[in-house]
């Protein structure tokens, strides 16, 4: 059961990674202000959430403690994150604020994970 936790647990950190990735690459374009959310976010942000909940049930399952305050935190920023990416998915150019947004709180939810014991 722990190789299959360590296998998801890799899963989920591709799926960080396409979404902050996907975040970093239209960085240029934020300046200039024609950024828009490339489907890599989507997907990262999709694998992120599927991976998540099945992590959280294979810890639950195999009697690890979960911290439910913090998985719910991370699952709350994770929501609105997808939400926006999957609202403005076909906008050519999405506003500065909003772009900046989704990447402060992919940030948020990176930090969250690392730091909050």
């Amino acid at each position: 059961m722990d190789v299959l936790i360590h296998l998801f647990v890799g899963l989920h950190i591709i799926g960080i990674a396409s979404l902050l990735g996907g975040f970093l690459t239209q960085m240029k374009a934020m300046g200039q202000g024609t950024a828009r959310f490339v489907p890599a976010m989507l997907h990262g942000a999709l694998t992120m959430l599927v991976t998540g909940v099945v992590l959280v049930g294979l810890n639950q399952a195999q009697g690890y403690s979960v911290d439910n305050i913090k998985i719910g935190v991370k699952l709350a920023l994770l929501i609105v994150i997808l939400g926006l990416v999957y609202v403005k998915r076909d906008d050519e150019e999405v506003d500065k604020s909003l772009f900046g947004l989704v990447g402060l709180l992919t940030t948020a939810n990176i930090f969250i994970a690392v730091l909050w014991t």
